[in-house]
Order: C-alpha cells, then sequence, then structure tokens
C-alpha cells in the first residue's frame, strides 16, 4: 500500500515540474542563441557550422513550447503560472532572436524589430490591466498564427545563412531577403494586435470604466 501510494505521488511530481521546467529553460536558450551568434569566432566556432547550431538551438526552443503545453495539457496540470510563463516565454525567446539579427551579418533595420516589441508590450499590458480589473481577455487565432509567422521568419533566416556561410548567396542578398521576411512577419503582426484590441474592444473598455 505505501510503495502504491509513493508511486503515485513520484509519477504525479514529474509531470507538474516538467512542463514549467521546459518553459524556463526555453527563456534561457535565446541569450546562449545570441551568444552563439555573435560571438561565434572567440568561441572557436566556424561560419559553416554557425547556422546548424543555431537551428539546433532553435529547434530545441520550439520542442521544449511544443512538450510543455503537451504535457499540461495531457496530465490536466495547466497552472495559472505556466499561463502566464509560457507566452512570456515565447516573447522573450523570439524578440531576443529578432534583436540579435540587429547585429552580426544579418543587419535587420532596430525599428523594424520595434514593431514587435511594441505589440507584444501593448497586448501584454492591456492583458494585465485588464486582468486586474475582473476582465479576462482570451488569446486570438490571429496572435496564435503571428507566433508561428515569426517562428517560421526565424527558421527561413537560419536556412539561408547556410548558402551564405558556403558562397552561394552574398551578404546583400542575405540582407535583403530577410528584410523582406521580417518585414511580411511585421506588417501580419501589426494586423493582430489590431485585430486584438478591435476585438476584444468592449472588454477593454469594461475595465476602463471599472477604473474610473
Amino acid at each position: 500500500m505505501k510503495a502504491a501510494t509513493l508511486q503515485s505521488l513520484f509519477r504525479g511530481a514529474i509531470p507538474v515540474k516538467l512542463p514549467l521546467f521546459l518553459t524556463i529553460s526555453r527563456i534561457f536558450i535565446s541569450p546562449i542563441f545570441l551568444i552563439f551568434y555573435l560571438k561565434y569566432e572567440q568561441l572557436g566556432i566556424s561560419l559553416h557550422s554557425l547556422p546548424f547550431i543555431l537551428l539546433f538551438l532553435l529547434i530545441l526552443s520550439e520542442l521544449s513550447d511544443f512538450f510543455d503545453g503537451f504535457l499540461a495539457r495531457k496530465h490536466n496540470i495547466v497552472t495559472e503560472l505556466g499561463k502566464i510563463l509560457d507566452p512570456m516565454a515565447d516573447s522573450i525567446t523570439r524578440l531576443t532572436i529578432l534583436l540579435t539579427f540587429t547585429q552580426g551579418f544579418i543587419r535587420l533595420p532596430l525599428l523594424l524589430v520595434f514593431v514587435f516589441i511594441y505589440r507584444d508590450t501593448m497586448i501584454s499590458s492591456l492583458r494585465t490591466l485588464c486582468a486586474l480589473k475582473g476582465v479576462a481577455l482570451a488569446a486570438r487565432t490571429s496572435g496564435k498564427i503571428k507566433a508561428v509567422l515569426q517562428g517560421v521568419s526565424i527558421f527561413a533566416i537560419l536556412i539561408l545563412m547556410i548558402p551564405y556561410a558556403w558562397g552561394s548567396l552574398s551578404l546583400n542578398q542575405l540582407q535583403d531577403i530577410s528584410f523582406y521576411i521580417i518585414t511580411a512577419a511585421a506588417i501580419y503582426t501589426l494586423f493582430s494586435g489590431a485585430e486584438y484590441i478591435w476585438t476584444n474592444r468592449l472588454y477593454i473598455k469594461q475595465a476602463w470604466e471599472k477604473s474610473n
């Protein structure tokens, strides 16, 4: 009886901790990505190897994002902390990578990346303020599509780094194509932000009236 009880507790403890661990670990992947991208020469990494290392880190981050949600839903252990940390980890990871791409050889315009920063900051602030007033703003499908587009855009740039590293793509071509990819993602990001505010305008108004 005691053995069965201990076994059930042991099995229950692992799923509870694992999704949270995966979420938190994702936050720490982004600074590692930054260091490898900016300091690859000092770390003794060749330009030929760099895209594959960065792709590995990105895939590792995306897998942790998938499995933390999968485990939380499978074991019915979706927590309030997880609901807060998961989108925060996604935002930190993708924004860090996009900011990283403003340096080095990609050289994205900083103002373009600010589109993503302002959108995420504005929506997160609205959701927090409304929650404090007892009004819950649900996530939108457009927001999920936005996240997927950002991830695909980053992945595409890393893929482009492979022919660049082997001399099949010029630096100007790499920078131009990367710019167009991120611009397309930024346009949809603006749309998703506007759509989120418009759809939830009544709830936002309700929260605003409660604050006065």
